[in-house]
């Protein structure tokens, strides 16, 4: 399992295509005064466009993409692409962070410098850490799994695998939010001796039984709270568990239909205020986008959702994380589950509620994020 250097590069053609397809775009209507209320606006995706088509500089972006160190490697026949930035701190200890959806690597390069090179952001050297980002199975340059059943305990053995065979690591720790999260929850359930201690910004929902603790009034509220939001939020959900093939030939032929399906998310589950534009760049948005745009990999992220609903429920009543667990939870009300709620499922040492930030914590307070993440493993890297 050896990992090869990896540069990004899309070819001029495939990027005239691009702006092809862009000028080709047949718009929907709107009714008057729509905003955002029926999903993506009109008039901002009209904009956006026209900035990805004759503004946008990908090259500039991919310049950028590639000042960090990128590999491939195939781990038991799944190619995967990651990137590994070891620190010049002589006590660094190495942390594996993994992205969500609709998101890909590049949400977490803003923690890079923060967590390397502590020094830089008035941190202590001894919180360093050698960071390695993967790439989801099926999202952007890793490949997509080629059988039925891929799950986050999948990708949770890959993450293994690609950690202590091959970079070599003994132990180490982890981090995630949203599918990443899952995905470092099972590294903690499955492999308790490897993982030093795990951070995660979402927590994995536990069987309740007759047997446990009732529930406390916050955790009823946080239920009640995660019901509305499926009813109001989680049709992108539904439709993804289920019929995601279906979905995939509009998103994957319609670059502008992609960014709509992707860049509502990260307006509706950010902490921008109803205005994407306060937390995001338009070239934030766009290398997002592009990244998925060129790999042709919308489908193969959405199929994980239908493979988790699918899949048998990994984390049975009763079972417990035992490894130490740090959670940090953003001011999205879904992800803000009480402490009690944690404590099911995990051997909590810290717990966070971050007073800025959203879904997309790692772009939107990386600085909070990255401090969060120091102070829990700082007593952890004695053990």
């Amino acid at each position: 399992m050896d990992a090869v250097p990896f540069e990004i590069r899309f070819t001029d053609e495939a990027l005239a295509d691009l702006r092809a397809r862009l000028g080709r775009t047949r718009w929907p209507d709107e009714l008057p005064n729509a905003g955002w209320d029926y999903g993506t606006s009109l008039a901002y995706l009209k904009d956006l466009t026209a900035y990805w088509q004759n503004g946008f500089d990908w090259r500039a972006q991919e310049r950028q993409l590639n000042s960090l160190p990128h590999f491939r490697t195939t781990i038991d026949g799944q190619g995967v692409h990651f990137i590994h930035l070891r620190s010049a701190a002589p006590a660094s200890i190495p942390i594996v962070l993994t992205h969500g959806w609709p998101s890909t690597f590049f949400e977490l390069l803003d923690l890079v410098p923060l967590l390397t090179d502590p020094i830089r952001c008035g941190a202590a050297p001894v919180d360093a850490f050698d960071v390695v980002i993967p790439s989801l199975p099926g999202f952007g340059f890793s490949d997509p799994p080629r059988r039925r059943g891929f799950t986050s305990m999948d990708t949770a053995e890959l993450w293994m695998k690609l950690m202590t065979g091959v970079l070599g690591y003994g132990r180490f720790a982890a981090h995630g939010g949203d599918v990443g999260a899952g995905v470092t929850s099972r590294l903690g359930l499955r492999y308790p001796d490897r993982l030093i201690g795990i951070h995660v910004s979402a927590v994995v929902r536990p069987e309740i039984g007759s047997g446990d603790p009732p529930l406390t009034e916050a955790e009823k509220d946080y239920l009640q709270l995660n019901d509305e939001w499926e009813r109001e939020e989680n049709g992108y959900g539904h439709i993804q568990e289920t019929r995601p093939q279906t979905l995939a030939y509009g998103l994957n032929d319609s670059p502008v239909g992609l960014a709509a399906w992707i860049v509502e998310k990260y307006r509706a589950w950010s902490d921008c205020g109803g205005d994407i534009a306060r937390r995001f760049t338009p070239d934030q948005l766009l290398t997002n986008v592009t990244l998925y745009w060129m790999t042709q990999t919308i489908n193969s992220s959405m199929r994980h959702y239908y493979e988790q609903r699918h899949a048998p429920w990994p984390f049975p009543r009763g079972t417990r994380v035992r490894v130490p667990t740090g959670v940090c939870l953003t001011v999205e009300p879904v992800d803000r589950a009480p402490r009690e709620w944690a404590e099911r499922t995990y051997d909590v040492r810290r717990y966070t509620l971050l007073p800025r930030g959203g879904h997309f914590a790692a772009m939107e307070e990386p600085e909070l994020l990255a401090d969060d993440i120091r102070a829990f493993f700082r007593p952890l890297r004695r053990s």
